[in-house]
């Protein structure tokens, strides 16, 4: 058996496997912010009571969680130092020397991770083809490394220039520390980022530096309670890039986590639109706290380079701190259940990005919210059951939700309190679809022949709202939609992602040098995957960044197996202007292009996926109908009956048309009047769109 836990910001999910027959259990919870180990132990024991001895019959548990993001974001992680080369104390706040909003006299930007008193130098100087200009400063260093032992840092960062050509000194600077100052924690740009351009490189070294006392406590911990509940299996982390990784290369490079849970949901996305040979699938993830979504082309999620975290302005790109990593191309929006309604300055009605989380959460919960959010408009609109959420598990509070939109949306609005509940509902839908569109639009993709596939505790109840305002003729649902994004876990591969900078014109590149190179990442890669027990064979994928000299931006060639050595410049060449020209329209082939960064991927073998079928006996819809409900029509303007069935007593082949109201133990779908939906054999709803 495997089991998957994502640990969210509102509940934590757990999918359990069983790899021979494909049976599934669930089970979700709320999260605990304190301690989210709590959480996921108490999963465990929850899943145990259904399966007895679990943990000893478990081989893997896979974990995804925002616990780095919300360090960095919430500023929870260590006390830093930065030893950069001297004159480049403030590389961090310098950046890019853009301003993200050029007109705004008031712009903020994020405080850097390291105040500058925990920024020192050292003298030291490498050419950008790491030869040494100026020999290291042993004495400067240790003086260094001694002051920053005094400020009571745990953990160090270190950055010097042009070390991804030649880790020499870092090395050197690293070596000082052991002895003088043992017990700190240690990271070196050469080992997180080994790659061209200095603010992205000192900022991820610095973040990774910054969180990894936090999540080495945090592994430990997990691992440790694991092991006491009987577990003797391995424990893998989800990477940022979509692959699985092991505790140990999680703990040491924890900034390619930082995107651990929601890639999830993405990799199950893939999965799911390889299965049913859908070309363009829009991937909707929508928790309690945030909604994530992606479109996959050709069963493939883009997998981007950078990222940015803790915006000041949340929609504003260049006001977060940048994060030079590996990551799926998703959009992340406050858009959740639990995101707070409110009146914006102007006096008009607001939804997110601020969110209840789990402590306190919405109204509805009774859990001590006071403010009203979209989980209490989706109750008061009838989509929700108060007596089976969670199914029955947490009793919903309706009349304490509908006081608290009364009181702080409808009145000070004046408005009616329908007008102020949908308005809540259909303004995050509005929200989602505005980003989906943009997103969508960038990706050459087209949402009137996507098909939407939704995720998450709510992603179900607004994805047909959503559906509705992007024009998508199609939307599925698969089972048990409400842990979907621990799903993605089963199907992830596990990977290890590696680049190395080293600027060559393609004219005069050493194509067996390069090789070399190639080969050192494969055999770092295969290191890691053997160091977390992997014995079955490995395979290598590679790309290189190239760019035509003199530009700021590089394009990202895949490359065919095979020696690197054995290609010809030529065919590199024609590669380059192929990608350039369907990117950006046209090429130059008169200008000349240069290597920049290389790039490998170590995987193994992708443990297949068996999704169990229904039971294909033939049954009446009537069977699994529950009862009737009034709901709130988005089309009509006013509430109608739905009919309510019971997911789990439909069966392949069953169809009916909305309005409708399909209910699960973790998820609700809501289906609208001018939709239709059916039944497939392993049971996803496939709900088309009138």
């Amino acid at each position: 058996m495997r089991l998957g836990c994502d640990i969210g910001g509102t509940f934590t999910d757990f999918v359990l496997l069983d790899d021979e027959t494909g049976e599934i259990k669930v089970y979700k919870c709320l999260t605990t912010p304190g301690d989210p180990s709590d959480a996921v132990e108490e999963g465990v024991r929850a899943l145990t009571n259904r399966v007895p001895e679990l943990a000893q019959k478990m081989k893997e548990v896979i974990h995804g969680t925002t616990l780095v993001i919300n360090a960095i974001i919430e500023r929870k992680g260590a006390l830093t130092g930065l030893i950069t080369t001297e004159g480049f104390r403030d590389v961090l706040e310098l950046g890019r020397e853009t301003r993200y909003a050029p007109y705004d006299v008031f712009a903020e930007f994020p405080k850097p991770l390291v105040p500058r008193p925990l920024r020192r130098e050292v003298g030291e100087r490498l050419r950008a083809d790491g030869s040494v200009l100026k020999a290291l400063d042993t004495k400067q260093a240790g003086e260094v490394v001694r002051a920053l032992k005094d400020e009571g840092v745990k953990s160090i960062a270190i950055c010097l220039l042009n070390s991804f050509e030649n880790p020499a000194h870092e090395l050197a600077v690293k070596e000082i520390i052991a002895p003088e100052f043992p017990e700190v924690s240690i990271s070196t740009s050469y080992e997180v980022l080994p790659q061209i351009r200095e603010y992205e490189r000192t900022s991820t070294t610095v973040a990774n530096a910054y969180v990894k006392p936090l999540t080495e406590t945090y592994l430990r911990k997990l691992s440790k309670r694991l092991s006491s509940l009987g577990f003797n299996g391995q424990l893998f982390i989800m990477l940022s890039s979509g692959g699985v990784t092991s505790v140990e290369t999680a703990a040491e490079f924890p900034v390619r986590i930082i995107e651990s849970g929601p890639t999830a949901a993405v990799i199950a996305g893939e999965y799911f639109s390889r299965l049913f040979d859908l070309p363009e699938m829009f991937c909707f993830d929508m928790g309690g706290t945030t909604a994530k979504s992606c479109l996959i082309q050709g069963g493939v999620a883009g997998v981007v380079p950078t990222f940015e975290v803790g915006r000041v302005q949340r929609f504003m790109k260049g006001s977060g701190l940048t994060i030079q990593v590996p990551v799926v191309d998703l959009m992340e929006i406050g858009a959740g259940g639990g995101s707070i309604a409110h009146l914006s300055r102007l006096g008009t009605l607001q939804v997110g990005p601020e969110s209840a989380g789990a402590e306190p959460g919405p109204i509805c919960y009774g859990r001590g919210g006071k403010r009203p959010t979209v989980t209490d408009a989706d109750l008061l609109l009838g989509y929700l059951d108060a007596d089976y959420f969670l199914g029955g598990e947490m009793k919903l509070d309706i009349e304490s939700a509908r006081r608290g939109v009364e009181e702080q949306i409808a009145q000070p609005l004046g408005v009616s309190y329908i007008q102020a509940v949908w308005g809540i509902h259909d303004l995050i839908n509005e929200t989602m679809a505005a980003a989906a569109k943009t997103h969508i639009a960038e990706r050459g993709g087209n949402p009137k022949v996507t098909t939407v596939t939704a995720f998450g505790g709510a992603g179900p109840v607004h994805a047909y709202g959503l559906a509705r305002k992007l024009g998508a003729p199609k939307v599925i649902v698969p089972p048990n939609a409400g842990v979907g994004s621990a799903m993605g876990f089963f199907t992830a591969p596990r990977a290890f992602d590696l680049v190395r900078s080293h600027k060559a014109p393609l004219a005069s590149a050493d194509l067996e040098e390069i090789e070399k190179l190639f080969r050192a990442m494969e055999m770092e890669g295969e290191r890691a995957l053997r160091t977390a027990g992997a014995t079955d064979e490995i395979s290598f994928t590679r790309s290189v960044d190239a760019r035509f000299i003199g530009q700021g931006a590089e394009t990202n060639l895949p490359l065919p197996s095979g020696s690197f050595a054995q290609l010809q410049p030529n065919e590199l060449r024609n590669l380059f202007d192929k990608n350039y020209e369907r990117l950006y329209g046209r090429t130059y082939p008169e200008i000349p292009i240069e290597l920049v960064n290389f790039r490998a991927r170590a995987s193994l073998p992708v443990q297949p996926l068996k999704l169990q079928e229904l039971d294909k006996k033939k049954g009446d819809v009537k069977n699994a109908v529950k009862g009737e409900r009034l709901a709130f029509s988005g089309q009509a303007k006013e509430f109608i009956p739905f009919k309510v069935y019971d997911r789990y007593k439909l069966f392949p082949g069953a169809s009916f048309a909305g309005p409708a109201i399909i209910e699960e133990r973790e998820s609700t779908i809501i289906v609208g009047e001018s939709a239709t939906v059916s039944v497939d054999g392993y049971g996803f709803l496939w709900m088309e769109m009138q």
